[in-house]
């Protein structure tokens, strides 16, 4: 009797770690689907899609308040990761500064000039931009639901 409960104990167990696994493997894989996405869809490297996809969420992330990046974020599998991985944007072109005293809306010239300079410096053309985000939208929604994109998509 006592052999049967240990031998139950221990397949649930089993079956709890492997559920475990399989939902954080899914969750990386998931992660990894933005960036083979771009990967394969730009023709350009593993660094420089996940340098670029994290500038523009950290776009997103400086410029959303927190909840509406939290709405973002949460079925982003790796966003540290990505966001880690952000070149820091130089602030130093005439657009960048220029945007930066208009304030209110046109700030918004800033960032967008810091966001092509994170661009730059992965090697990237500044109008990759525009070729990242539909494909990071389109991802932000199935991952994070239609609320999420417009969020992002509202950014730009």
């Amino acid at each position: 009797m006592m052999v049967k409960k240990i031998t139950s104990v221990v397949t649930h167990s089993l079956y709890v770690l492997f559920f475990l696994l399989a939902f954080q493997a899914t969750a990386q894989a998931k992660g990894m689907d933005l960036v083979q996405t771009l990967v394969s869809q730009l023709g350009i490297s593993g660094e420089q899609a996940t340098g670029g996809a994290g500038a523009i969420f950290g776009y997103a992330r400086d410029n959303l308040d927190a909840n509406d990046f939290a709405t973002i974020a949460q079925g982003i599998p790796g966003m540290d990761q990505l966001l880690e991985q952000a070149p820091e944007p130089e602030n130093s072109s005439a657009l960048g500064k220029a945007g930066s005293m208009l304030g209110g809306a046109d700030s918004s010239l800033g960032g967008m000039a810091g966001l092509a300079s994170s661009f730059e410096s992965l090697g990237l053309d500044a109008d990759m931009v525009n070729k990242f985000l539909p494909i990071v939208s389109d991802y932000v929604g199935s991952a994070s639901g239609d609320q999420a994109m417009a969020l992002l998509k509202g950014l730009f």
